[in-house]
């Protein structure tokens, strides 16, 4: 029974890889950091993390899931409403709550799980939901399993934003919610929310962002794109990870308005079906959070790597997407070359990882470089030297 679709299966995988777009999964021989081992044998500087602050090993972090094991135990082997809850998860969300702003928070195994569980809840078919058509994929896949009339708007437009709102309200829309990535994780770009927030308060919609590339390093104190754009007390929702800049385990979250949250608790599924964030991580994110909150250091630090790292690839004549945030992507359009590039910057001890369709559109292959701060200057200058070596060599 398995043979006809065994062949259409092998089919499908040719496919993909005759069109260069096959993505390999390298394996790592040791933990997560600024140098990781690969399955080859040598060491490799690594720039294609989501390690923003350096978090993923740092030895209070560490320490903290250690005694987070040692106290609370592996696992939970339940879900929340059962026998999933210690105190130490109320403690994480409660943090959560004040370091965002918000009135309250509810944890989840991922943000993907989180956007999963969002739009269901909250949105009838009398409802509509308008979305940046840039959106992370667990927004997308969160909003067709609603019942929503969906709006798409062309990324970062404002002026088709408000066109779909009037479209949403001509249909007679109930309630409007607008969701958008708060950073664009292919391109770096960083929505314009503020202005998203002028534009809801005009057509009276709900405004919900995916944080999980700003969570903890942007803005002035870290809190991510609402702190950027000076709007934190004008969004209703907000879903992020602690799998990125806090820690870079697992785990995610929704946070925002009490009674948004307080649904979600009674009948958001991925919640209520899937088992308790393990205590470790959720001791390691607490700590994390500590210590991005705290001090400015490990920001500035990403924020001079960024500078000086997209300067230097500047120079050597890359084209990059314009942007301040530590997502550098360099752009090379084709999908083939960006892997021959990806290839060639290993052998020179540079771990960086080609993006092509359909994770980008066709004829937006990338390299998408990001920075850390865990990275040093004598890093960066050497992997801006061998991007410099590689694109001589491919002729570019």
């Amino acid at each position: 029974m398995y043979g006809a679709f065994k062949q259409h299966l092998l089919g499908e995988l040719d496919t993909i890889r005759q069109a260069g777009l096959y993505k390999h999964e390298r394996q790592l021989t040791t933990p997560q950091g600024a140098h990781v081992g690969i399955s080859a044998g040598q060491e490799v500087l690594n720039l294609c993390a989501n390690n923003y602050l350096g978090l993923a090993q740092h030895p209070e972090v560490n320490a903290a899931a250690k005694a987070g094991l040692e106290e609370w135990g592996y696992g939970l082997a339940s879900v929340r409403f059962i026998c999933g809850t210690q105190s130490l998860h109320k403690q994480l969300e409660q943090r959560l709550t004040d370091f965002l702003g918000t009135e309250d928070t509810i944890l989840y195994p991922s943000c993907f799980d989180a956007n999963g569980g969002l739009f269901e809840t909250l949105l009838g078919a009398e409802d509509a939901v308008i979305s940046d058509e840039l959106n992370h994929a667990s927004i997308i896949d969160g909003v067709r399993l609603c019942k929503a009339r969906r709006y798409r708007y062309r990324n970062n437009d404002m002026a088709d934003l408000e066109a779909q709102l009037k479209a949403a309200d001509r249909d007679g829309a109930r309630f409007k919610l607008i969701t958008t990535d708060g950073v664009f994780s292919m391109d770096g770009y960083i929505a314009r929310l503020d202005e998203i927030c002028d534009l809801a308060e005009r057509y009276d919609a709900l405004v919900h962002f995916d944080d999980c590339h700003a969570t903890g390093f942007l803005g002035e104190g870290g809190r991510g794109t609402h702190e950027y754009r000076g709007c934190m007390d004008r969004i209703d929702i907000t879903t992020g990870t602690l799998g990125k800049a806090l820690g870079g385990a697992s785990g995610g979250y929704t946070s925002g308005k009490r009674e948004v949250i307080e649904l979600l608790r009674q009948r958001s599924r991925p919640y209520l079906f899937s088992n308790t964030v393990a205590p470790p991580v959720v001791a390691g994110a607490l700590k994390a959070i500590e210590l991005a909150a705290e001090s400015s250091e490990l920001r500035s630090r990403l924020s001079e790597n960024t500078a000086f790292f997209r300067a230097g690839l500047e120079r050597l004549g890359f084209e990059l997407l314009p942007g301040e945030h530590p997502i550098v992507p360099v752009m090379l359009h084709d999908a083939g070359l960006a892997a021959r590039f990806a290839e060639e910057m290993l052998k020179e001890g540079v771990y960086v990882i080609a993006f092509s369709y359909p994770v980008v559109p066709q004829g937006r292959a990338r390299i998408r470089t990001q920075m850390s701060a865990a990275l040093s200057r004598d890093d960066l200058e050497f992997a801006l030297a061998a991007f410099g070596r590689v694109k001589e060599r491919l002729g570019l």
